[in-house]
C-alpha cells in the first residue's frame, strides 16, 4: 500500500492547473467559446437562472472600465486555483492504494475538463469549490445548519443542476451527522434546502420573457460588446424544461447509450470498488440500516442525476459532474472516518492481480489514454496525456 502521493498529486494538480490558465488565455478571446457564453448571462433584463456571476463581472467590469472577456478570465483562473487548491487540501491526507489512486486520476475526473478545454472552466468549478468550502466547516458548528442553506442557495444561484444532487448531499448530512432516526436534527437539515428550492422554483415557473431577454442581450452588446449566444442564447430558444427534454429526443441512439454506459462503468470503476469495499463507522444511520452496503442507498440517492442526461446534450459534463460530486463527498467520509475502507479486501480486487510493472502500463493507459468528449455523439477521444501539451505547444509555436 502507497502511504502518501502528495508530491505527486501536488505536481499533478500543479501542471494541470498551469494549462487551464493557458488554454483560458487563449479561449477567452474566440468569440463562440461555450463557457465565456455561460459566463455572460446576467440579471440586467431581470432575475435568471445561472446570473449571479455574469452580473459580478459586468459590475467588476463596470468598475473598473475593463474589458468584460478579460475579466471573466480573470474570474475563471480564480476558480480553477480554489479548485485545485482544495482538491489537493481534501486529497493529501488520505491513505492511498492502488483503487485509490486510479479514482482520482481516472480522466472523467480532474483531468477531463482540461482535455476537453470546452468544458474548462463551466460553472460547475464553483459548485465543486462551493462544496469543499463546505466541508470545512466544523461539524459540530451552530452555523452548521446556516452554512449547508448558504451554500445550497448559492449553488442554485451559481448553477441550478446542482438540485438532482441535493439527494446525494442529504445522505451526506446523515452519514456526517450521525442521524438514527426522524427526529429535530433531520427535519432542521431538509428546511435548509427550502430557500434553494424556493430560488429553483422561480426559475423553472418564471423564465425571461422574450422582452427580458433582448434587454439583457442589448446590454452585453451596447455597454461591453459581446453577443449573447449559445448558453445565453438558450435562455430564451429553451425558456421551458419541456423544451429542454424534447431537444435531446433527436439526438438518442443505441450507440450514444452503448457508448456512455461504457464510460460510466469503465471510468467510475476504481471508485465503485472504493465504495462497494467501504463501511459505515455507525451502521444504524436512517436509511442505511435497511441496506447490507452503503453504496446501494448512495445510488439511490444519484437517480435524479439521470435527469440531466435527459434535459442535456453535453453528457461528458454530466458525467463528469456526478462522479465529481460523488467523488468528493466519498474522499470527504474517507478523511473524517465516517467511512471506513477495507484495504485487506481491496487486494484481491481486479488492480491487484497485476504485478507493478504491469499496474503501471494499466494506470498509464486506463488514465491518460482516454477521455469522453463534451456532447453526446461525440466518439471517445484518446491520449489526453499526450494531447493536453501537443495542443499547448501547437498554440505556442503558430
Amino acid at each position: 500500500m502507497i502511504k502518501k502521493i502528495d508530491k505527486y498529486l501536488l505536481a499533478y494538480l500543479f501542471i494541470l492547473l498551469i494549462f487551464s490558465y493557458f488554454f483560458l488565455l487563449i479561449k477567452h478571446q474566440v468569440g463562440n467559446d461555450s463557457t465565456i457564453s455561460e459566463w455572460v448571462i446576467n440579471y440586467e433584463g431581470g432575475f435568471t437562472k445561472r446570473g449571479i456571476i455574469g452580473q459580478l463581472a459586468i459590475e467588476i467590469s463596470r468598475i473598473f472600465e475593463s474589458n468584460l472577456r478579460w475579466i471573466i478570465f480573470l474570474m475563471q483562473s480564480f476558480a480553477c486555483t480554489i479548485y485545485f487548491i482544495l482538491l489537493y487540501l481534501l486529497l493529501r491526507n488520505i491513505e492511498f492504494e492502488r483503487t485509490l489512486i486510479l479514482s482520482i486520476f481516472t480522466p472523467i475526473f480532474i483531468l477531463y475538463p482540461v482535455a476537453e478545454i470546452e468544458v474548462l472552466a463551466r460553472k460547475e468549478i464553483i459548485i465543486f469549490s462551493l462544496l469543499m468550502i463546505y466541508f470545512l466547516v466544523p461539524r459540530k458548528s451552530n452555523l452548521k445548519i446556516f452554512s449547508l442553506t448558504i451554500f445550497s442557495s448559492i449553488s442554485i444561484l451559481v448553477y441550478e443542476p446542482i438540485i438532482f444532487f441535493f439527494p446525494l448531499i442529504l445522505v451526506f448530512e446523515i452519514i456526517e451527522n450521525k442521524i438514527h432516526k426522524l427526529n429535530i436534527h433531520f427535519f432542521k437539515l431538509i428546511l435548509s434546502f427550502i430557500p434553494s428550492l424556493f430560488i429553483a422554483g422561480i426559475f423553472i415557473f418564471n423564465p425571461l420573457s422574450g422582452d427580458e431577454h433582448d434587454v439583457m442581450a442589448s446590454v452585453l452588446k451596447d455597454e461591453f460588446n459581446q453577443s449573447c449566444y449559445m448558453s445565453c442564447a438558450l435562455l430564451k430558444s429553451k425558456s421551458t424544461v419541456y423544451l429542454q427534454f424534447q431537444d435531446n429526443f433527436r439526438h438518442y441512439s443505441f450507440e450514444v447509450f452503448f457508448r456512455y454506459t461504457l464510460i460510466i462503468v469503465i471510468g467510475s470503476y476504481p471508485l465503485f470498488i472504493l465504495l462497494k469495499n467501504s463501511s459505515l463507522k455507525n451502521k444504524n444511520l436512517i436509511f442505511f440500516k435497511f441496506f447490507k452496503k452503503p453504496y446501494v442507498p448512495i445510488f439511490i440517492c444519484l437517480l435524479p442525476a439521470t435527469l440531466l442526461f435527459a434535459m442535456g446534450y453535453d453528457w461528458g459534463r454530466w458525467v463528469n459532474i456526478t462522479y465529481v460530486i460523488l467523488a468528493l463527498i466519498y474522499y470527504r467520509l474517507l478523511v473524517t472516518k465516517e467511512l471506513t475502507l477495507d484495504f485487506f479486501s481491496l487486494t484481491k480486487e481486479l488492480f491487484y492481480k497485476m504485478n507493478k510493472k504491469n499496474f503501471i502500463i494499466f494506470f498509464i493507459i486506463f488514465c491518460l489514454g482516454w477521455n469522453p468528449k463534451t456532447v453526446m455523439t461525440g466518439d471517445v477521444a484518446s491520449f489526453p496525456g499526450y494531447r493536453i501539451p501537443y495542443k499547448a505547444i501547437k498554440i505556442i509555436l503558430n
